[in-house]
């Protein structure tokens, strides 16, 4: 039975870490562009001391859902949403990185930056600037920002070379290993903002389901273990 405890022990620790990503996902519920996050259970199965096989499960992989969510009408003249594919390119301390939240206001310097303060980066890698003189900001569909007619930069949609390669970072912020490329399909909307893609029914389903599944195999990881002290008393005798 040990084998089974071993396997039942690992199944345990990838529930929990489940469980982990689903609290993370819920509490995200109202983060502007942020996506929904899921872990990848995988199966091992190897022989040990040649008995039978013994098959473990694991769970560290992590997935991020690239379902775009809804978009909510604000009508901010600064804030941006994409339709369709692709990211929008902030430059961090730690680098460049991709995300889909498109709330920007200007810096002191007058560049386009995030709520933490992260500058937005247009299609030639270089801030954003909008004079604060400007009394009306437009955004095309293709990305050309221009303020009271006169074309200012062109914001690009970005997307990971490798898209199985994208890391996830703070908040809404997406790492690309491999570097970034233009991408296709993509277009900007102004005075919207993308809402997360995380559904608070399904979310809250796969919760009761782990549970349920947590709460098994801690009932038979406690069974076993009387069983064991119910071994250990008989031969004690």
């Amino acid at each position: 039975m040990e084998n089974a405890v071993y396997a039942t022990l690992a199944r345990q620790s990838g529930l929990m870490r489940e469980m982990q990503a689903i609290a993370h996902n819920l509490a995200n519920l109202a983060t502007t562009g942020y996506r929904r996050e899921g872990l990848v259970f995988a199966e091992h199965v190897r022989a040990v001391d040649g008995g039978p096989p013994l098959a473990l499960a694991h769970a560290t992989a992590r997935w991020t859902d690239a379902l775009p969510g809804p978009l909510a009408a604000t009508g901010g003249s600064l804030d941006f949403a994409i339709e369709g594919e692709g990211y929008f390119l902030v430059e961090t301390p730690a680098g460049e990185r991709l995300t889909r939240a498109g709330r920007f206001s200007p810096d002191a310097a007058g560049e386009l930056a995030t709520p933490d303060g992260h500058r937005l980066l247009d299609e030639g890698g270089g801030p954003v600037f909008v004079p604060p003189t400007a009394r009306t900001v437009t955004l095309a569909a293709d990305g050309t920002l221009a303020a009271d007619g006169v074309p200012l930069a062109r914001i690009a949609l970005w997307a990971p070379v490798d898209p199985l390669g994208l890391e996830r970072g703070a908040g809404t912020l997406f790492a690309a290993p491999g570097g970034v490329e233009p991408a296709a399909g993509g277009t900007l909307r102004q005075g919207f903002l993308e809402e997360s893609n995380v559904s608070a029914v399904a979310e809250v389903a796969r919760m009761v389901e782990v549970s349920r599944a947590y709460e098994l195999g801690q009932g038979f990881l406690a069974r076993e273990d009387d069983r064991q002290r119910g071994v250990i008393r008989t031969l004690g005798r």
